[in-house]
């Protein structure tokens, strides 16, 4: 009896509803409640939320006012951090304005 195998390729972890946009910019200001602000750098960006590349410490669940390229305070959650990167989902959908001057930076 042949038993025929064919390599199977692993599925793609990827469980967003909307697309990311790649953006690269160098001021984003991160601040937890009644601390100073840290300094990071947004990688991609959605209307739903974001990931950015910061030295500093955080923890999943914690709320955060996002401010990028000196734009008006964004509130977010902390989803996972791993490698110096932290996921975040925003509080609100992200304004239409401000998600497209994110995007347009890099056209």
């Amino acid at each position: 009896m042949h038993s025929q195998f064919r390599a199977v390729k692993p599925a793609l972890i990827e469980h967003r509803e909307v697309e990311r946009c790649l953006v690269q910019i160098q001021r984003t200001s991160i601040r937890q409640n009644g601390k100073a602000a840290k300094l990071g750098e947004l990688v991609d960006v959605s209307a739903y939320g974001c990931r950015l590349s910061c030295d500093s410490k955080f923890t999943a669940g914690t709320t955060l006012r996002l401010s990028f390229d000196d734009s008006s305070p964004v509130l977010a959650t902390i989803i996972w951090c791993k490698d110096g990167h932290i996921g975040c989902r925003f509080d609100e959908k992200l304004d239409q304005d401000l998600f497209r001057s994110l995007t347009l930076i890099n056209d």
